[in-house]
């Protein structure tokens, strides 16, 4: 005996795609946002660019607090694209397994990495 749903379709999956190309476009926009504001404090400081002048640009604790979100904004870009890429084009679920997990341990090392450095200064 057949059941019959009608043309409702069920649809199985993840469900992601609006909410990832949202966050894509969200994390996108602050970081390129940080960036021109980084660019312009370096293009319109006096004196040589050295290690003093990048050391006052990110010691101010809102600075340090706008860098601290682009870490994690830069962490979940990464994160969502790299997830993506792995359930697009690496069918065995092993292998996509063992690439999740490498991807997520070498992203919280590195954004640990950098907040160490930034925290540092």
């Amino acid at each position: 005996m057949s059941v019959n749903f009608g043309s409702h379709r069920t649809v199985v999956g993840a469900h992601y795609g609006m909410r990832d190309w949202l966050s894509q476009r969200v994390t996108a926009v602050v970081m390129a946002l940080f960036t021109v504001l980084v660019l312009a404090q370096v293009i319109f400081s006096k004196g040589p660019v050295s290690y003093e002048l990048w050391a006052g640009i990110f010691s101010a604790q809102w600075m340090k607090f706008l860098t601290f979100v682009v870490i994690l904004s830069m962490l979940f870009h990464v994160w969502v694209g790299m997830r993506n890429v792995f359930m697009d084009y690496v069918k065995p679920y092993a292998v996509r397994f063992v690439m999740h997990v490498f991807a997520i341990v070498w992203l919280v090392g590195c954004t640990g990495w950098a907040i160490q450095v930034l925290w540092r200064l």
